[in-house]
Order: C-alpha cells, then structure tokens, then sequence
C-alpha cells in the first residue's frame, strides 16, 4: 500500500502537466483571435468584451494568495519576463501561474493527505500495529506533497523557457541564412524579416513568430530600433541579443546590413560547433555514472558468476 503515495504524486503531476498544456498551448479559431483583440483594445473603463473560462477561473483562485501575500511590482515584472521567455504573452499569464501555484501547493498535500487515508481504512482490517505505523507517517508524505507543489510549477516554467530558448538557436542559423539572401537580393530590412517569418513559419515557429512581432512594431509606428531591441528582451537568448546588437549598430552607422549579418553567421556557426564539441567532450563524463552502476556490475556478474560457482562447489 505504501507505493500509492508516489503512484498519486505522480497521477496528480501528470494531470498538472496535461491541464498546463491545454490551458496554455490550445489552439483558437479567427473569431476568438478577432474578439481578444477588441478585448484588448477595451471600451473605455468598462468591462472586458471576451474573457476566457480559464482567465476568470484562475482570477478566482489567485484572488486569495494574492490577498493573504501580495507580490512586489519587482516579483510581477521578473515573473512576467520568464513567462515571456517561455513564450506566454498573455496579460491573463502571470495570474493564471499564480492560480497554478496556490492549485499546486495545496493540490499535493492534499492527494497525499487522502491517500494516507486511504490506507488507513485499507489496513484497519488487516493489522493494528501496521495501521499505527501509518497514523505516525502523515507528515513526511504531507511535506513531500507541499514542496512538489512549490517547485513543481516553477520547475516545469524553467523548462519551457529553456526549451523554447534551444529552439529559437536552433532556427536562427537558417533565419540568418535567409536574411542574408533577402538582404543581398535588395530587399530592405524590415521587407527581409517580413520574409523570413513567412519562410520559417512550419520549419521554425518560434523564430518566425518573433520576426513577426517585429515587422508588426514597425509598422504600427515603433521606432525599427526599439522593436529590435524588445525582440533581445522578449527572448532572453544571447545570440539573438548579439544579433540584434549589430543591427542597431549597422543601421545606426550606416554600414553594410548583408555583409555584417553574413560575418555574423559565420561566428554563430562557430559557437554552434563549439558548443556541439563541448556537449561532446561532457557525454563521456556523463556516462560514467550509468556504467559504473549498471553495466559493469552485469558484466562482472556475467563473467565472474560461473567462475565463483565452481569454487564454491570445488571448496566445499
């Protein structure tokens, strides 16, 4: 009985992961689009037009904590940065984390609390010392449940941002290569970006997405400067940051877009390879441990079991 304590843990976590899935990645059609941009818009102070389930019922959830524990403006603003990383824009994004979290923390304690109900019904037939033994083991399962709720969340935030963070280096290598083309062909910078986010948007979304944003600052009116550097900011990536370094310098200077952005391209294929050689030299290291703890004890025991058999029956 005592294996359904991880067996709920982990029930509960994957269904965590599933809603946050849902919740986040779900796909929506023209009409919903078209209508949380009039929300965003606003009609004056009045009520939103179209607010989402979701975002009305994770409103009700974090009203509480963020009553009982406020965060400071500096937590806000880190908060929605890495949920900005991740790829979340959301104005809803940082409330609905924070209902996820208040879930989370109290959601674990909670399935463990019940599953060591559970078995104490489960055992009250069976034997009494044994039931005693779990009525004195409710508060290790009920802190194990309490801090999988905390880090949980935030574990699985780092490892959206860092994903998404590999995706956008792995797609920006071609963006730049279509860049350069675009560039060299005689279309303007604004006009080379609008192209790449066209080319890329199957092959790399991530990096056509963030491309887009861009032209989309343009052309509402933004200075080209400051909708490349928010695109540095929005990503959180240091080879987008670089790059887009050297297009304000470019631009600023008066200098050559195609030929910086090709000897850009070139030195990002260098760390690229440096970083693949560097990955290479850490695997070797990394396979000692699985080894030395399952492999070679089979291959001792493989080779050495017959051998230690016969002089077991040999000194006997």
């Amino acid at each position: 009985m005592p294996i359904m304590i991880p067996i709920s843990v982990f029930a509960f976590v994957a269904c965590g992961a599933i809603g946050l899935y849902f919740m986040f990645s779900s796909q929506r059609g023209a009409a919903f689009t078209r209508l949380r941009q009039m929300r965003d818009q606003g009609e004056g102070e009045g009520e939103p037009l179209l607010e989402s389930p979701t975002a009305r019922f994770a409103k009700k959830v974090a009203e509480p904590i963020n009553r009982i524990l406020p965060p400071s403006p500096a937590e806000m603003s880190k908060l929605q940065k890495k949920l900005m990383y991740a790829g979340f824009r959301s104005p809803n994004a940082a409330v609905i984390y924070r209902a996820i979290q208040f879930i989370a923390l109290v959601g674990f304690p909670a399935m463990s609390l019940l599953n060591m109900t559970v078995m104490q019904f489960a055992l009250a037939g069976d034997s009494k010392s044994m039931l005693l033994g779990t009525l004195t083991r409710p508060l290790p399962a009920l802190l194990m449940g309490f801090f999988s709720g905390y880090l949980m969340p935030r574990l699985i935030l780092d490892r959206l941002i860092e994903r998404r963070q590999r995706l956008l280096r792995w797609g920006l290598a071609d963006a730049l290569d279509l860049l350069v083309v675009s560039v060299e062909a005689g279309l303007g910078i604004n006009q080379a970006m609008q192209r790449v986010s066209q080319e890329l948007k199957y092959a790399h979304p991530d990096v056509s997405e963030e491309f887009e944003l861009v032209n989309t600052e343009i052309r509402v009116g933004r200075d080209r400067e400051e909708a490349i550097r928010n695109l540095a900011d929005r990503t959180g990536v240091d080879d987008l940051r670089g790059l887009c370094a050297m297009l304000i310098q470019a631009d600023r200077f008066g200098t050559s877009i195609a030929r910086a952005i090709r000897v850009y391209s070139d030195s990002l294929r260098t760390r690229r390879r440096q970083r693949a050689e560097q990955a290479a030299q850490k695997a070797a290291i990394k396979l000692l441990f699985p080894l030395a703890v399952f492999l070679f004890p089979t291959l001792f025991i493989a080779m050495l079991g017959p051998a230690a058999l016969q002089l077991m029956d040999n000194f006997k």
